[in-house]
């Protein structure tokens, strides 16, 4: 059985989709952009919209009672392949240790003209 989870501290789905979704111990949690859930807006720079991102998954993580030391994946779509090291710096402040497995690639582009997406897989049994 599966549980939808949703809420008001990350951006509200911009299409038919849940913000995550739970099922059997594990969290399915969509393409996170750097929309401020608060103003509507994203910051401007790769550094501000990939701190944006790593805050609204974060927001989403405790809404279903995990946290980032349950991820054991995450796909991080870029506009531009020249982010990735201004993205990794701030991307690794949230994995300190034991960083999840992870894909990251450019795309051709993104919604609302955001320069960062990223997908992340949780799973209750695991802790760092």
């Amino acid at each position: 059985m599966k549980k939808i989870i949703s809420t008001e501290k990350a951006p509200k789905a911009i299409g038919p989709y849940s913000q995550a979704v739970e099922a059997n111990g594990m969290l399915f949690i969509s393409g996170q952009v750097p929309v401020n859930p608060e103003t509507g807006k994203i910051p401007e720079g790769i550094t501000a919209q990939t701190e944006q991102v790593m805050k609204n998954i974060e927001a989403i993580l405790k809404e279903a009672g995990y946290s980032f030391d349950n991820v054991i994946k995450s796909t991080c779509l870029l506009s531009d392949m020249a982010n990735f090291k201004a993205m990794n710096e701030v991307y690794g402040k949230y994995y300190p240790n034991n960083p999840p497995a992870r894909a990251a690639f450019a795309v051709k582009g993104l919604p609302l003209d955001a320069m960062i997406e990223i997908e992340t897989i949780a799973a209750k049994s695991v802790k760092s």
